[in-house]
């Protein structure tokens, strides 16, 4: 089972401001969509609460201290036990918050970052994993700002 971190991050590592995403980025929603759907998706609680509803075409797993009873929602107490509810998946897809990430990077193999061009004001920010050095870039595909994605920004794979 591979477990993955996706995640659009600006160039001083910021995800979030006010539980919120702090820009618009359509080409980073498809890339999203694209390499979470048919995925098991593990988030916080705070994540789940920005989103309000199930992503579909996912199995969606919250970890929250308190239970979770929503339809299309697996609760899990615990890291652990949100692996195990995803168990049957080739691909675990971590999509945050910020706590959940530092959390799950021990075990991640895989990153799918967004990096946006942009230094940005925010409260959630995305572990420093340019300290571990043994990752290595699968993928890389740099994109310019047009009228539709107002920033300059790169996707990137990476593997360890």
């Amino acid at each position: 089972m591979n477990i993955s971190l996706i995640a659009a991050i600006s160039n001083n590592l910021v995800i979030g401001h006010n539980n919120k995403i702090p820009w618009y980025l359509p080409e980073d929603l498809k890339w999203f969509k694209k390499n979470t759907i048919n995925k098991s998706v593990i988030m916080g609680r705070l994540t789940w609460e920005s989103i309000k509803k199930p992503l579909p075409m996912r199995k969606n797993i919250v970890i929250s201290s308190n239970e979770i009873k929503i339809e299309g929602i697996i609760w899990a107490n615990s890291i652990s036990n949100a692996i195990i509810s995803a168990k049957n998946s080739q691909e675990i897809m971590v999509i945050g918050g910020s706590k959940i990430y530092k959390k799950m990077l021990f075990y991640a193999n895989k990153l799918y970052l967004t990096h946006i061009d942009i230094d940005i004001t925010g409260d959630s920010y995305f572990p420093e994993y340019t300290l571990y050095p043994d990752w290595k870039i699968l993928f890389k595909k740099k994109n310019i700002k047009n009228i539709k994605n107002p920033y300059n920004y790169s996707f990137e794979i990476l593997s360890r």
